[in-house]
């Protein structure tokens, strides 16, 4: 199954929603990393459930056990590997839906092409229950990255057409610790306010909401990645795109720079204290596939939760008849708030892959 990326700093994600455990083996980690527990698992808890009316009730300690990787604190050039528990199953809820595949999740596709072997209960190898080991993975490239002056953060852009204001092209790490800080990743209050509001009505109405979120890393070298099909966009939509319920990444300007003539999006070249910087950033900090020294910046959309209360229809896979379902059980209204630290993790892990081959695999 292809539940890994990374080429030098390679990735793996194991586990069921609910199965006994989720986790992750990292290898390629460089040795010697000393990693803050306390800060891990305050980043861990940026995205678990069960904390708000705005998410699933699902309560789960996503404490990590690390069976190998570190020693006293500190990483030892051993594969990494931790478990987190699951702890909160109500595996009944979807004890009807095993022969209708529920709208908009994998469950018919599953059901294909492992010939209904899959373990779908809670969405299985494919629920959002598996951002937690790649949020305990980006969670230690993030304090990686740090020591080396790079910094990754991201908050929720929009959600149902509201918007927050975006990152600032001087974006920095006072900014992403900033959001980082509140229950509810905005920039704009009054922003996020209303988008909890929109949030709280979907789920009143048995419905859901999708969102869009913006994610900026800075203090990247220029240099890093390659032309064609090994850039940095590529490397990064291509993890980012693992990450379920994601159907859209773009990257800086985006899909806006179809409606820019080529003088309003080109970005001038300027000196800055005796270095090259550009004038804006349009090219969101990569040009040719390749970093250009300036903030990277990329957005994701991620979809409506597909689990919702109204009535829809679906087809009876044992009797081969249409038929309608009820999702039943404990569903987010929303994913994309807690999404947001998510798309930190992956965006970290896979620039400090970059980094690594940069460097030939040493810092």
């Amino acid at each position: 199954m292809s539940s890994s990326f990374g080429k030098l700093l390679k990735i793996s994600v194991f586990g069921q929603s609910h199965g006994a455990a989720i986790g992750v083996v990292v290898d390629g980690l460089p040795a010697g990393e000393a990693i803050d527990r306390e800060e891990l698992q305050a980043f861990l808890d940026r995205r678990k459930p069960g904390k708000s009316p705005l998410s699933t009730a699902r309560r789960e300690g996503d404490i990590p056990e690390f069976l190998s990787g570190l020693e006293n604190g500190v990483t030892c050039g051993s594969p990494l590997c931790a478990v987190i528990q699951n702890s909160d199953q109500h595996s009944g809820d979807y004890k009807a839906l095993e022969q209708k595949p529920r709208p908009g999740h994998a469950d018919y596709t599953a059901w294909v092409k492992w010939g209904g072997q899959a373990d779908m209960r809670g969405g299985g190898h494919f629920s959002g229950r598996l951002t937690a080991p790649l949020c305990l993975a980006g969670g230690i490239a993030k304090q990686i990255l740090a020591r080396r002056g790079i910094f990754v953060g991201a908050h929720l852009h929009g959600v149902g057409g509201l918007t927050d204001l975006p990152f600032p092209e001087d974006v920095g790490p006072e900014l992403f610790r900033e959001v980082a800080a509140k229950p509810f990743p905005v920039i704009d209050d009054g922003a996020g306010e209303r988008m909890q509001g929109a949030i709280l009505r979907a789920k009143e109405e048995l419905d859901s909401v999708g969102g869009v979120i913006e994610c900026a890393a800075t203090g990247l070298p220029a240099g890093l990645g390659d032309p064609m099909f090994d850039g940095v966009e590529n490397r990064l939509a291509a993890a980012l795109f693992g990450i379920p319920a994601v159907k859209g990444v773009e990257f800086g300007a985006g899909f806006s720079v179809a409606k820019l003539s080529g003088s309003e999006n080109n970005d001038p070249f300027l000196l800055k204290d005796g270095e090259v910087v550009t004038g804006s950033n349009h090219a969101g900090g990569i040009l040719g596939g390749i970093t250009t020294g300036m903030p990277l910046t990329l957005r994701v959309a991620v979809k409506p939760t597909p689990s919702i209360g109204r009535p829809q229809r679906t087809v009876d896979l044992g009797t081969m008849e249409e038929t309608e379902l009820t999702i039943r059980g404990r569903h987010d209204p929303c994913i994309a708030h807690r999404a947001v630290p998510v798309v930190e993790a992956v965006t970290a892990a896979v620039l400090l892959d970059l980094l690594l081959e940069g460097n030939h695999g040493t810092f």
